[in-house]
């Protein structure tokens, strides 16, 4: 690890204690707690995270994940976000087949899972009510994002899974002092947007299962988006 990668490891490190201690959002963070109190059944004997999730992977990454928010019963019932779910099942294991992951599976924060080249995280770090975060919290959570990739200096692509994380990405952008592209890109599944200006988005339907159980995401969808990923990262 080179000294720039140490500091920004350093960084990170420092930033996720921030993260898991935010309680910005009221609503956010009464719903997250009751969650966790009040549990699934099939988890009734776990101990709930209940918290904000901050982003993990490897500090040198090259190609940034960006979901939407933690599920209720997933990550916020983990600790790490897209682990103990169904979207977290498709997204891990093509990942792995990307060789960007060293195993399929995203159990729990212990499972030993790592990844390579690649760093993922939420545009909201808390579980919100119904999936669907309200415009105020989107907009709290955009600083812990400018945050993270103030220390991950090695980025060149960003897969945003889903329309939310693609304007979240823009938002992004636009808070790190880059221009706004006129006209304004579209999200697709497989569109690409670089105007050289910042990194290189990559749209991808969201793994959820109203998009993997329709037949709307297949496996090989899913592997096309990170193939395209990571010959783009490496083209960067």
């Amino acid at each position: 690890m080179t000294e720039g990668e140490r500091r920004g490891a350093a960084g990170l490190a420092r930033l996720e204690q921030e993260v898991v201690a935010c309680r910005r959002c009221p609503r956010l963070v009464a719903w997250r707690e009751q969650v966790a109190r009040e549990k699934r059944a099939s988890f009734a004997a776990e101990e709930y995270w209940g918290r904000p999730l901050p982003g993990f992977g490897d500090p040198a990454a090259r190609v940034l994940v960006l979901g939407l928010a933690p599920a209720a019963h997933g990550g916020n019932r983990t600790g790490r976000v897209f682990t103990g779910d169904r979207s977290g099942d498709w997204l891990f294991a093509a990942m792995y087949r990307a060789g960007l992951a060293n195993q399929p599976t995203s159990v729990h924060r212990d499972d030993g899972l790592r990844l390579k080249d690649a760093w993922i995280t939420a545009a909201v770090r808390c579980a919100p009510p119904a999936n669907k975060p309200t415009p105020q919290e989107r907009d709290e959570c955009l600083p812990w994002s400018v945050a993270e990739l103030e220390h991950l200096k090695d980025l060149r692509v960003v897969v945003c899974l889903g329309a939310f994380a693609w304007d979240a990405a823009l938002r992004l952008r636009a808070a790190l002092g880059h221009p706004r592209p006129t006209p304004r890109p579209r999200f697709g599944h497989e569109a690409v947007f670089d105007d050289g200006a910042w990194l290189t988005l990559v749209g991808c339907f969201h793994p959820s299962q109203q998009n993997t159980f329709t037949g709307k995401l297949t496996e090989p969808m899913l592997d096309s988006v990170f193939r395209r990923a990571r010959e783009l990262a490496a083209a960067g």
